[in-house]
């Protein structure tokens, strides 16, 4: 084989030049030949997986790409099966891979085999692929297989070859001319086609036309080469795990849907019994009143008893006096008897005398009920109306003895009152809701613990009202959170103690172990507090 080189081109003659022409094409195709028994050997003995390929289609398609890939080393090992198939005195006559194409159908009958080949050799010492296919139509009839079946056998084939076909659309490069499948069919729609200048192209059914009528296929169905159908089956395997995480993201979100309709309903019970509580709880204090005032009723039934016994022991202990001595109607026993109804009741009272000596420095409004209850049983021991009406002044009640032993019932419950409603505003983030709790127990004597109570106290009260009466404005007393949710805030309680107008300021719980312990915002900038 020569090597050209542009100085000694010209010198060449005819006779070396074509001598070096027919050397290489020899060694082309006795390369080809070697590189499909190397081939052979790749895949046979599996030497692929020593370079990590996990198939030989894979090694392929890695290693060999830029010379063809998978499909033109399965030309090659397809034409070295045919080559072995034939006897030695006719290997000869394939030169190279392509001129077997024609011949790969024929492989599983050898007889046949021998014969195409041996009639295309008497026409041509080097056959070419277009005379191979010429002679396989002389040996296989267009209704019968290589192996000899019918065409009712083959058309129960999923795809036949077909021995030859013509391009008969007009859009199509090679309108007009013929060629020769060889290969089954990569779908149901689609053709691999060898002309007469051994060219190979995939071509459309409704671009060819069936000069043998031999293109059957049994279903419609398509079929795709093995690495399609995996691919498709992935496909497929993912998108049904898709479906199964949208169903189960569906039923958790049904889940959630129902425990917050069920919560919902919880939530709508507990406060129908809250206010049936309620309701319950005014109905306990109108009874308790009755009982209250039945209870006053049988004392003063009772008081009215001593007082007639009283008297009829007065009207005992008279003595018989002369006209001008009956302005003195009282003995000393009736003295006596008065004077003793009037100890035990001074009896019940407090020490006034020792009021007058240090005034109370403390719970000054317990003095003034133990004061108008002392007038109360002076009044009823001596029946002096003036006294009763003292009583009622200072209790602030009606002049009846029933009234003044109500009202002085009631201000018993007040220093309870004013100790339990401090409790409550002491605790950090005292909502209206719990000052209502407590507060509704004592609000017969509201005005009472109110005048107990400091003016900061009472501004608070204010203030925990006004914010459960208007929830959507945040001022002094709201309790709140941050209302961006990428701030640690957000979760976070806090109450706004200051308002500066367009700003507020807000104490937060998580910083009183902290040196700041406020901060300024924008009321927009903040939400009411919810638990989490």
């Amino acid at each position: 084989m020569l090597t050209l080189d542009s100085e000694q081109t010209t010198a060449l003659d005819y006779s070396n030049l074509n001598t070096s022409i027919q050397e290489t094409f020899t060694a082309i195709d006795r390369f080809e030949w070697q590189a499909s028994d190397e081939l052979r050997l790749m895949r046979d003995k599996g030497y692929y997986q020593d370079g990590g390929h996990k198939s030989f289609e894979a090694y392929c398609e890695s290693e060999l790409t830029k010379h063809g890939g998978y499909r033109r080393v399965r030309d090659l090992l397809s034409a070295k099966k045919v080559v072995d198939t034939l006897p030695e005195e006719l290997k000869d006559k394939t030169t190279k891979p392509s001129q077997t194409r024609p011949l790969l159908r024929l492989v599983k009958t050898p007889d046949k085999l021998n014969e195409v080949v041996a009639i295309a050799a008497k026409e041509k010492p080097f056959p070419t692929a277009a005379d191979f296919a010429k002679a396989v139509q002389k040996v296989v009839p267009k209704n019968m297989s290589p192996t000899g079946t019918s065409r009712t056998k083959q058309e129960k084939l999923k795809t036949q070859l077909c021995n030859s076909v013509t391009v008969s659309s007009l859009s199509h490069p090679k309108y007009g001319e013929s060629g020769v499948i060889e290969a089954d069919a990569p779908n149901n729609y689609q053709q691999i086609v060898t002309f007469a200048d051994g060219e190979r192209l995939l071509v459309n059914n409704s671009d060819l036309a069936d000069l043998n009528d031999a293109i059957v296929s049994e279903s419609s169905e398509r079929t795709y080469p093995k690495e399609y159908s995996e691919a498709i089956a992935a496909i497929e395997e993912r998108h049904k795990q898709e479906l199964e995480r949208l169903f189960q993201e569906l039923k958790i979100g049904l889940q959630v849907e129902a425990g917050a309709k069920a919560e919902a309903q919880v939530i709508e019970q507990i406060q129908s019994l809250q206010n049936l509580y309620k309701q319950q709880r005014e109905q306990n204090i109108q009874l308790q009143q009755r009982l209250d005032e039945m209870e006053s009723l049988r004392q003063l039934e009772t008081e009215n008893q001593q007082l007639r016994q009283r008297i009829q022991d007065l009207e005992n202990s008279k003595e018989p006096r002369t006209g001008q001595d009956w302005g003195n109607t009282y003995t000393k026993q009736g003295a006596k008897a008065l004077n003793k109804k009037v100890q035990q009741a001074l009896e019940k009272t407090i020490d006034l005398r020792s009021l007058t000596v240090e005034p109370p420095k403390e719970n000054a409004q317990e003095c003034l009920r133990l004061m108008g209850m002392a007038l109360k049983n002076l009044a009823s021991a001596m029946n002096n109306t003036q006294a009763l009406e003292a009583a009622a002044i200072i209790l602030g009640s009606e002049p009846t003895p029933t009234a003044i032993a109500y009202r002085a019932e009631q201000l018993e419950m007040l220093p309870q009152a004013v100790s339990d409603i401090r409790a409550v505003l002491a605790k950090p983030g005292c909502t209206w809701q719990e000052f209502w709790d407590v507060a509704q127990e004592y609000e017969v004597i509201k005005s009472d613990y109110l005048a107990e109570l400091t003016t900061q106290e009472t501004d608070l009260i204010t203030a925990l009202q006004t914010a459960s009466t208007e929830p959507n404005t945040i001022q002094v007393g709201s309790i709140v959170a941050h209302a961006d949710p990428y701030r640690t805030l957000y979760v976070e309680r806090g109450e706004v103690v200051e308002d500066l107008g367009e700003e507020v300021v807000v104490a937060w719980d998580c910083w009183k172990e902290q040196s700041k312990k406020t901060d300024r915002y924008f009321r927009d900038e903040l939400r009411f507090w919810q638990p989490q």
